[in-house]
């Protein structure tokens, strides 16, 4: 088998060339390449490495056919097009672990220099002045940090405050009460942390709700002489704003080391009172840039190789561990969607896929996205196991996921229902000897039938001579029979056949049996 190709477009630890080829990858590093160079090669690679100089925009992925993932060192993905990514089918994975420490001693480096003026006494000490008068500064201990965002980076700055013997409040949505009494802050509102911190520091992703989240109106909230310290992205704080609170004294100080456009030649804030900057240095570490480095090639590679999927933006995650045991669900959910999606015609309503015996104690996240791809794949080529969701989300498809702790017939099964606008329709299916799959189930006809590249599905009235008729028309045309699988509801009553070919059926064929006496239905099946 051909080993995945990585391309490295951004400067990276030698160390990460490395791994990716003692896992099996073959890698190229080739940091700071233009656009157009990016586009014009990125269609041979399965695997993108960047940090944060490399966009990959829509017109990337547009000619990357067959990148199946882009991994960033380090957190922010502000310079992926997520959507697009998705749409594509790319897994997009970050690093949020490697540098969360060094970005927060910065942000906590920052209060420092903020608090006591530490760059401007510099300078102006090396001039040859001796200004103690002018830089007066304040103590950190005892003041009250409101952190915007507690999350990994959040919480750590959390825990450093602490040990500053500062008091801490935070403003996070997905905080638990057991968490922030766990990490010892107050949860608070955000008008609550505007109104009674000394220091604010903001730590949360930028997205639409977060945008511009110190806005002026918000800044105006908070209490004169306060110092804001920004160490996550840029477009979470109005800089204007920031600028002029500075000049009129109600902001006593700021620490910036992201700003809105990046790499900020010039910015509205330069030039401000009491205002530290930093090139965006949240990160820069020999630790931090050694650690993202080694765990992107690490996470990126187990993908590529065995399907572990692990800080994934746009993906459940697969741990290595489980990554082998869900292989074989994987193919049998992929198979029961494309058995019920090979039978669709109408627009699609629902999909439910439920889970029973061993395989309901497993991650089942990545198998219901796999089987919705199945379903969905007949109608829409595009489609694949990362963009299923949002395809069906997109054309109204409810999608359902249940777990059931029952006992059941088989060691595992899995039952996919799909719902048109005409009919509801089940199929489940097991594993034989652990990694066969099987169909158990149709309808609620037992039957059981492997899946093969050539089927025929038919559902015919119960009545003599069905079998005898089916098989003379495929002897005369010259079709073998490999297996044939029969199943009905009751005697006379409603029959289905599964029939294995050795090749396949031409559309003539077909029509001939759909019109032998007591066909109800004909499809040829492909797996």
């Amino acid at each position: 088998m051909a080993k995945p190709k990585v391309l490295i477009s951004d400067e990276l630890s030698p160390r990460a060339v490395e791994i990716f080829a003692e896992r099996g990858c073959d890698v190229d590093f080739k940091p700071g390449l233009k656009p157009a160079e990016l586009r014009a090669i990125v269609g041979n690679y399965e695997g993108l490495a960047i940090r944060s100089a490399t966009k990959v925009t829509a017109e990337v992925l547009a000619e990357a056919k067959k990148l199946r993932v882009v991994g960033r060192a380090g957190i922010g993905v502000d310079n992926v097009d997520m959507k697009s990514a998705t749409a594509h089918g790319v897994v997009v994975m970050n690093t949020p672990f490697g540098n969360a420490i060094t970005t927060a001693e910065h942000a906590i480096a920052l209060m420092f220099a903020v608090a006591r003026q530490v760059p401007d006494a510099n300078a102006s000490t090396q001039l040859g002045k001796w200004e103690k008068n002018r830089f007066m500064g304040t103590e950190l201990s005892f003041k009250t940090l409101g952190l915007i965002g507690c999350g990994n980076i959040g919480s750590i700055v959390a825990e450093r405050a602490l040990g500053l013997k500062m008091r801490v409040m935070a403003y996070d949505p997905f905080l638990s009460d057991p968490r922030a009494q766990e990490l010892g802050v107050e949860k608070v509102t955000l008008d609550q942390l505007l109104a009674r911190a000394d220091f604010i520091s903001v730590h949360t992703p930028l997205t639409e709700q977060t945008k511009n989240i110190l806005s002026r109106a918000n800044l105006m909230k908070t209490r004169k002489g306060v110092r804001i310290i920004n160490c996550a992205r840029g477009g979470l704080v109005d800089e204007l704003a920031v600028r002029d609170l500075l000049v009129s004294g109600h902001i006593a100080g700021a620490g910036f080391d992201v700003f809105t456009e990046e790499p900020a030649k010039q910015n509205v804030l330069f030039g401000a009172p009491n205002l530290v900057c930093t090139p965006h240095l949240g990160a820069a570490t020999v630790e931090a840039q050694e650690n993202v480095a080694l765990q992107v090639a690490e996470q990126m590679s187990d993908y590529l190789l065995t399907g572990a999927v692990v800080n994934s933006l746009n993906m459940p995650n697969v741990s290595a561990e489980d990554a082998p045991k869900l292989a074989p669900y994987l193919d049998l959910a992929e198979k029961l969607g494309s058995f019920a999606g090979q039978l669709t015609d109408t627009d699609i309503k629902a999909v439910s896929i439920e889970y029973e015996g061993v395989v309901a104690a497993l991650n089942v996240k990545p198998l219901s996205q796999i089987a919705l791809m199945g379903v969905l794949r007949p109608q829409l080529e595009t489609v694949n196991m990362v963009n299923a969701p949002v395809i069906a989300r997109e054309r109204g498809v409810e999608v359902a996921e249940v777990k059931h702790e029952r006992d059941s017939d088989y060691h595992a099964m899995i039952r996919l229902t799909v719902t048109t606008e005409k009919y509801t329709r089940a199929v489940s299916g097991t594993l034989f000897g652990g990694r066969h799959p099987r169909i158990v189930d149709i309808k609620g006809i037992e039957i059981e039938a492997e899946f093969a590249p050539h089927m025929l599905y038919i559902t015919n009235d119960d009545k003599p001579g069905f079998i005898g008729r089916l098989g003379t028309i495929l002897g005369e045309s010259k079709v073998n029979i490999a297996t044939f699988h029969l199943g009905r509801d009751a005697p006379g009553g409603s029959a289905i056949a599964l029939v294995q070919v050795d090749q396949p059926i031409s559309p003539e064929l077909l029509a001939r049996i759909a019109a032998l006496e007591g066909v109800v239905q004909a499809r040829l099946l492909s797996f």
